[in-house]
């Protein structure tokens, strides 16, 4: 089992910055590829970026990629989402999910492969 919780969530104007944390406990934290995945209101959630387990190999959404950067401490069993130039389309409730599952494996990106997920924390941009 793998126990997650978010934070760093909240209120920001577009073009703001804002990092969101995941701490992790229970099972080897390093032993898991990492994901972050979004739900805005009537929508499916939808993979955002992805970690290897030592954090040498990411993967990003083309939405985001080269304003959100995914890094992790396995010292400190967290996961971060550094999101800049935030844009209200990229409001929603962000999820941080582990799996077992590799980077390599192309399947990091699909919600169904990651067995643990925290609850959630709400990023709201407003325009």
């Amino acid at each position: 089992q793998v126990q997650l919780v978010e934070s760093g969530g909240g209120l920001v104007q577009a073009g703001d910055s804002l990092r969101l944390s995941c701490a992790a406990s229970g099972r080897s934290f390093a032993a898991n590829t990492m994901g972050w995945f979004r739900q805005a209101p009537g929508m499916q959630r939808e993979f955002v970026g992805a970690t290897s387990r030592i954090g040498l190999s990411t993967r990003y959404a083309d939405s985001v990629k080269g304003r959100f950067t995914i890094s992790r401490d396995n010292t400190k069993n967290t996961v971060y989402l550094q999101m800049n130039s935030l844009k209200p389309e990229d409001t929603a409730v962000y999820y941080c999910a582990a799996t077992t599952v590799t980077i390599d494996s192309g399947r990091y990106y699909s919600a169904s492969e990651y067995p643990y997920w925290g609850p959630g924390t709400q990023v709201t941009v407003s325009s």
